[in-house]
């Protein structure tokens, strides 16, 4: 595909800190406990690795940074300073970027938060996860709700846009339960919810108890599909539109940088676990790095690359990968941009078919599944693709 196509969906930088207080029962991202972390060797592998990255797209305009993890509050702001400083060295920047950090609610890391914002973020995303403390601890997190209420007052004083992050379908959780913890917390927010049914992860702690037969009171799965109804329709009242299966937004305040992912842009991955999607030469990229923190270190340091696997996509998993990636979002598909990367990518029968169902929406050259249909997501793509 012309490049062009693709920087229409944005062009963003992902930097992940793959360092964590503790490790989350729950978490199967690429985190690790660590107690003793030199930024300043940190620093020097991230501003390498973004010098090479730039080299492979020079002619991209950046709309979004993001800092993942692991806890990236846990970063100095110095060592934040020092990458948006080499990103906007490195790229051209649109003037309205949005640079968003990921962080705890915990005081120590809130404290941290002007020196951020002074670095240049102006969007937080909080990993809140529940509002009573109970659960909180059932959930490895180590602050509470009082800290929580305090850390995201101190953000929206400071940033422009604040976000949260909740998980529900947790154990013994009611459907009373989860309406009034919502209600709670969209009469706290600001722009952004994040909202998450538990999931068990192999590999996990849960995972590892759930295979043991612990983790007693997980919902049913009708109890699940009426908490995942009760969050539909609680945040549309509220104002804040599902622009995504999970993702909850007031007008605008959509996470720009998670709309490069759906909307199948461009975006470059720096750090232990970190993927990237670009076109370059002629072809699309598909990168990852080494997950463990040490031997990403080591490889930058002694070779300068830190990349574990570099494959160029066919037109088919191109194709495949804006299916699955932009049916999440309420907008949906663009039928134009998929059959440019494969004209067999689905058949006009499937989509009549769902559409007929009333589980696809085709209209204007997109489709779409609708929000009544979206806890049926997985099985709507199975169906589109068999």
């Amino acid at each position: 595909m012309n490049p062009e196509n693709w920087q229409r969906a944005g062009f963003g930088v992902y930097v992940h800190w793959p360092f964590c207080q503790a490790k989350c029962p729950y978490c199967d991202f690429n985190s690790h406990v660590s107690k003793n972390v030199d930024q300043t060797a940190w620093v020097r592998a991230y501003l390498s690795e973004l010098d090479r990255l730039a080299a492979v797209t020079p002619d991209r305009i950046v709309s979004t940074i993001f800092f993942g993890g692991g806890t990236p509050s846990l970063m100095l702001p110095e060592t934040v300073d020092a990458i948006i400083g080499r990103i906007r060295k490195n790229w051209r920047c649109t003037n309205d970027i949005e640079v968003t950090l990921e962080a705890n609610p915990t005081s120590v890391e809130a404290s941290r938060f002007r020196g951020f914002q002074l670095a240049g973020v102006n969007r937080i995303s909080m990993g809140i996860q529940a509002l009573n403390d109970p659960d909180l601890r059932r959930l490895g997190r180590l602050h509470t709700v009082k800290e929580a209420e305090q850390a995201f007052d101190v953000a929206r004083n400071i940033f422009e846009r604040v976000s949260f992050d909740l998980i529900y379908a947790r154990q013994d959780q009611t459907a009373r339960d989860w309406e009034a913890e919502l209600t709670r917390a969209l009469d706290m927010a600001a722009d952004h919810l994040s909202l998450y049914q538990l999931t068990i992860e192999d590999g996990t702690a849960f995972g590892d108890r759930f295979a043991r037969g612990g983790l007693a009171g997980l919902p049913s799965e009708d109890l699940s599909a009426d908490l995942f109804e009760i969050t539909q329709d609680l945040t549309e009242q509220h104002g804040f539109s599902a622009y995504e299966v999970s993702n909850h937004a007031k007008a605008g305040q959509e996470s720009r940088h998670n709309l490069v992912y759906w909307r199948g842009g461009d975006y470059v991955g720096v750090g232990p676990g970190a993927h990237g999607r670009f076109d370059a030469n002629g072809a699309r990229y598909a990168t990852e790095t080494y997950l463990a923190p040490t031997k990403w270190l080591d490889e930058v340091s002694s070779r300068g690359n830190g990349e574990s696997v570099k494959n160029a996509l066919s037109k088919e998993e191109q194709a495949l990968e804006y299916l699955l990636m932009s049916l999440r979002l309420a907008e949906g598909c663009d039928l134009d941009r998929l059959y440019s990367l494969d004209v067999n990518a689905i058949s006009s029968n499937k989509i009549n078919e769902l559409s007929e169902s009333g589980h696809l929406v085709a209209n204007a050259g997109r489709i779409a599944v609708p929000a009544n249909s979206r806890i049926l997501l997985n099985s709507i793509l199975a169906r589109l693709l068999a």
